[in-house]
């Protein structure tokens, strides 16, 4: 029975790698292929790809409701375009600088507040997300900010006279920082850091008699999902060139949410198919009715809870079960995707 198990879970990690292998050659060859607006989107797909891997290791894995994280998507834009337009830091100095100050920002938020619970805990970081916009606004951070005008940068340079455009450089650096991410994460909850992040979602009067701080743990874990935000605003404000209080409106915080729900809460590639969700969907909605775009995008939101109540993750897993012919509950390998 134990080499039937092993077998089985050996098998299921050579298919894993092989769909990995293949996703990261097609990621590698698409901006090839594709129309620079299109790079362009694919490249803010990335960058929202790591904002949702760091909301869902919030709220999938560690079960905090977070309603204001598009201030630590702010944070992130605002010091890398702070760094790049005064201080002329190369661009790509400013991701870790940005994840740095995510973090801090969001563990110093995070220990007090994450002793509220459920709603209560939502509305604080809902505070958040109205106050930041406002902050940045303000006339004393004026010479840094640039109040409501903003920060413009120019677009990078590509280095080494690589052979191709600056539109896909700036693809190509979102998409190794995304699989970095990616990658960090999946090995933080396959670890002990990652069991007793579940534990204490699950159980945490057990995991506090283990010899677990539960409350610095989830502070912990609020401070890592905000430097994955933070690191996705980042890359929009070397994306897009621009950045300004008006763009991090309480809508964004809103739509990383939707992103994650949709996706899939509690999978990490959950986040990347959120990522295509609000990255494309809202352009869809607009084609088939440019009078009411918000309606359709809604009623097409619906559709998605409807048909997938579990995400586009959960369903598609069930979806490939059925056309396999293989019984999720009875299948001995357990999912280490999943909660």
């Amino acid at each position: 029975m134990q080499m039937n198990i092993l077998a089985m879970r050996a098998a299921r990690n050579r298919k894993s790698l092989l769909f990995l292998s293949a996703f990261v050659l097609v990621a590698f060859v698409l901006p090839l292929l594709i129309a620079p607006y299109q790079v362009f989107q694919w490249t803010l797909i990335a960058s929202y790809a790591v904002a949702l891997l760091g909301l869902n290791l919030l709220m999938g894995y560690s079960e905090q409701i977070s309603l204001g994280h598009g201030a630590f998507y702010a944070i992130g834009a605002y010091v890398s375009g702070i760094l790049i337009d005064h201080y002329g830091v190369p661009y790509i100095w400013t991701i870790p600088a940005a994840a740095g100050v995510g973090m801090a920002f969001g563990f110093l938020f995070g220990l007090p507040t994450v002793k509220l619970e459920n709603l209560y805990l939502a509305l604080a970081t809902f505070g958040l997300a109205v106050a930041v916009p406002q902050l940045l606004k303000y006339k004393a951070f004026e010479d840094w900010t640039g109040g409501v005008e903003g920060i413009t940068i120019s677009k990078p340079e590509v280095p080494f006279g690589l052979p191709i455009t600056q539109d896909q450089w700036l693809y190509y650096v979102s998409l190794v920082v995304a699989l970095l991410m990616f990658a960090l994460a999946h090995n933080l909850l396959r670890g002990r850091i990652g069991r007793a992040i579940v534990a204490a979602r699950d159980h945490p009067v057990a995991a506090s008699a283990m010899g677990v701080n539960v409350v610095v743990l989830k502070a912990l874990t609020f401070g890592v999902s905000a430097m994955y935000v933070a690191v996705a605003g980042a890359l929009s404000t070397i994306t897009v060139q621009y950045v300004s209080p008006d763009s991090f409106a309480m809508f964004l915080s809103i739509t990383l949410l939707v992103g994650v729900v949709v996706g899939g809460l509690g999978t990490l590639s959950g986040a990347l198919f959120g990522a295509v969700l609000i990255g494309f969907l809202p352009n869809f909605a607009e084609q088939i009715s440019k009078s009411a775009p918000g309606a359709v995008y809604g009623l097409l939101l619906i559709a998605f809870l409807f048909v997938m109540p579990s995400g586009i993750a959960g369903g598609l897993k069930i979806l490939l079960s059925r056309v396999f012919k293989t019984d999720s509950k009875h299948s001995a390998i357990p999912n280490q995707e999943t909660k």
